[in-house]
């Protein structure tokens, strides 16, 4: 039985499976990694999140940086392994998806919203640092374009885009809810990720520490591989499309 059949057997047969995302389910989609060992995070100073608070030129120079990936990135579409996950959602097994992944690429595929959570946060809103409002980017990354000047918020804080940044806390709700889950599921699957950049890598162990079955599907080594039931090494999109269509074929038996 080859290794894709396997995880579809685990899938069909799993109560409760949590899948785990990282940056290299998205860079198929021309959205880079920012955080991993060659990513732009080694090649240009992040905003980091007190500097923002308290600096005017951070604040020009963190929506400088958001503007370029908004416009570089805005078309991104899903790829494969997107679409095979929102696939294997479909036919009922997938129960969550915890991605650190910012681009909102899982929504488009066809997840719903309740099924995600992201715990870096999105690049599809902006946020007031003041009285945490939510809204559209689109106006204030051209109000920001002609002007030059980081917008405020209508109660006067300062919005950013509602990413977690670098010395900012990771949001308390989010991370409650992913762990609880890890500790419940049967089956966790971690996609793209090296596992490296805590505590996201954190819910998958947790996962695995209670009992659940570890696959971890990705192009290279990962922090994880000693722990992994599973190990599926190569394109995440390949992989997980071949894993679907065991899966489909099953459910259709």
């Amino acid at each position: 039985m080859s290794d894709t059949a396997r995880l579809a057997e685990r899938l069909r047969d799993a109560r409760y499976t949590l899948v785990f995302t990282g940056a290299g389910i998205s860079t198929a989609s021309g959205i880079p990694d920012f955080r991993g060992p060659k990513g732009l995070w080694k090649k240009i100073k992040p905003v980091y999140y007190d500097e923002f608070l308290n600096s005017h030129e951070a604040r020009v120079r963190h929506w400088q940086l958001k503007l370029q990936s908004h416009k570089e990135f805005g078309q991104a579409r899903p790829n494969a392994g997107h679409k095979a996950l929102a696939e294997i959602d479909e036919m009922g097994c997938l129960q969550l998806l915890v991605t650190q992944n910012i681009d909102g690429l899982h929504q488009l595929a066809g997840h719903a919203d309740d099924k995600i959570i992201e715990i870096h946060g999105t690049g599809r809103l902006v946020e007031c640092c003041s009285c945490a409002k939510t809204m559209d980017p689109a106006p204030y990354y051209e109000e920001f374009e002609e002007s030059g000047e980081p917008p405020l918020c209508g109660c006067g804080g300062f919005l950013k885009s509602a990413t977690i940044s670098f010395g900012q806390p990771m949001p308390e709700k989010k991370l409650e809810a992913a762990f609880k889950a890890a500790q419940r599921c049967d089956l966790v699957i971690s996609v793209g990720s090296t596992l490296e950049v805590e505590p996201a890598a954190s819910i998958p162990r947790m996962a695995k520490q209670c009992g659940a079955f570890y696959a971890i599907v990705n192009m290279g080594a990962t922090a994880h591989d000693s722990l992994a039931d599973l190990r599926l090494e190569g394109d995440a999109g390949d992989l997980l499309s071949r894993a679907a269509r065991h899966l489909r074929r099953a459910t259709l038996a």
